[in-house]
């Protein structure tokens, strides 16, 4: 019984790397997309098979991508890291996967830790930013007073480690487990055409 198990986690994880290969599949396709010019080129990029097929390195790589721009708080992350990925050629689906670690759950606790870290970088750290002011912001039933220049620095700052931390958790993982993330990509061959019998 317990071998069974074993031999469950492989298709386990398997399913679920199929779910979030459907899930970016939809996003890369959109309606509001399919049809626009300059998408086409950038798709067609974002479409190639070796970028989807996981192993150590190009994981690694989608993943440092998409936890970078899951960090910035800005619109189109997940196009923005799927782009990105295939022009880095990084796995694509665990690039905007890890763009969900920000999500309407999340960002409420994640923006003020920035706003807080940028703060004490540059009060402890004196990391130079220039003075952009404050800006006023409704949360909830109260007033946060945000400064630009500190959340600016925590955003950018946090997003660089966070990315790099993506690299010896993807690396530990694949010696740990090679079984789910093989060292290198799976080779795929192109189909001859058929010749033509005279």
């Amino acid at each position: 019984m317990p071998r069974h198990g074993r031999d469950m986690e492989p298709r386990v994880w398997k399913i679920r790397y199929l779910r979030l290969v459907r899930r970016v599949y939809r996003i890369v396709g959109h309606r509001r997309l399919r049809h626009r010019e300059w998408w086409k080129p950038i798709r067609t990029a974002l479409l190639d098979r070796r970028l989807w097929h996981p192993c150590r390195d190009t994981v690694a790589n989608g993943l440092s991508i998409g936890l970078f721009f899951a960090m910035m708080p800005i619109p189109g992350q997940s196009l923005a890291a799927a782009t990105i990925a295939a022009r880095s050629r990084a796995n694509i689906p665990f690039a905007v996967g890890a763009t969900f670690v920000t999500n309407p759950l999340t960002s409420p606790i994640v923006r003020p830790l920035q706003h807080q870290f940028g703060g004490w970088l540059r009060e402890h750290l004196h990391v130079p930013m220039p003075q952009l002011g404050e800006v006023d912001l409704q949360f909830r039933s109260t007033v946060v007073a945000l400064n630009v220049s500190d959340f600016i620095l925590g955003f950018l700052v946090s997003g660089i480690l966070v990315s790099l931390l993506a690299y010896p958790m993807v690396h530990l993982f694949s010696a740990l487990m090679p079984q789910h993330l093989p060292i290198r990509p799976i080779v795929i061959r192109k189909k001859k055409p058929r010749s033509s019998s005279p």
